[in-house]
């Protein structure tokens, strides 16, 4: 049984409708797609594909890397990883729209060969003990309730030394923040918790902390940039609904301490 509720923003049913209408908008031809078309419409994160980046140089892939993308959307940053390190990447999200759209764009990108999607749950992985090398989880433990549960999985299907690159948004002593926000359109589908708490539960889960950062200065820096330019057609507005109210809402929280970015690197110890 799923460990995440179906009540969350995530199940429009549209997003592949509505990314393709803004797409040929903007004047793409989707015959002659490039990844680089949809950058600002697929990472959906805080930071965007800047966050992408710098996690997965941390992760030090190589092309025989073993690579899962927990928590997928709609394929971002298994795109990412794919063409720019040669990986296979398995990709896995609940929400079913979401797996469609991202096995369509790999397509019309040309990497559903080195990409394989799958619909499932985070905390109840359909994968054998030690299948991956590295895995990512972007903006995906503030929609769980049981870290505990999250982490033991990723440990689980990860081999003995392997990665777990992790990107998220934590509660702070500030206050709570007002919504809808990116993951949750209401406080009762949010389960933040504070940084420490966060790394609590990767260590009862069986993970050594390589690297803690706390990226909430850059973030905002970042994001109220995002806010102050232009909306690019092809962004995330596209398929997500209320994003201006979202991201604004987001921004607002992590300049005034509300909220915190934190960026980690986590290895797997022997069980």
């Amino acid at each position: 049984m799923s460990n995440i509720s179906i009540d969350t923003p995530y199940s429009s049913g549209t997003s592949r409708v509505d990314i393709g209408r803004a797409l040929v908008a903007a004047g793409r031809d989707l015959d002659r797609l490039q990844l680089a078309d949809l950058a600002l419409v697929e990472d959906f994160h805080t930071m965007g594909r800047i966050a992408t980046g710098a996690l997965a140089e941390l992760a030090g892939l190589t092309p025989a890397t073993r690579v899962l993308d927990a928590g997928s959307g709609i394929g971002g940053t298994a795109r990412y990883v794919a063409q720019t390190y040669g990986c296979q990447v398995t990709a896995v999200d609940l929400t079913e729209d979401y797996c469609e759209t991202a096995r369509w764009l790999n397509r019309i990108v040309g990497l559903d060969d080195r990409i394989s999607v799958r619909q499932g749950d985070v905390t109840n992985l359909p994968f054998a003990d030690d299948s991956f090398d590295v895995a990512f989880s972007q903006h995906v433990q503030m929609n769980i309730a049981d870290k505990y549960r999250l982490y033991l999985e990723a440990h689980r299907v990860l081999k003995v030394g392997g990665l777990l690159a992790i990107w998220d948004i934590t509660a702070a002593p500030g206050g709570s923040p007002d919504y809808p926000l990116p993951w949750a359109d209401r406080p009762d589908q949010s389960h933040l918790v504070t940084p420490d708490e966060l790394r609590i539960a990767l260590e009862r889960s069986g993970f050594a902390i390589d690297r803690w950062d706390d990226l909430t200065d850059q973030a905002t820096t970042i994001m109220r940039a995002v806010l102050a330019a232009p909306p690019n057609p092809v962004g995330l507005q596209a398929f997500v609904a209320n994003f201006p109210e979202k991201i604004a809402n987001l921004t607002q929280a992590l300049a005034d301490g509300r909220l915190r970015a934190i960026r980690g690197i986590a290895r797997t110890l022997e069980p």
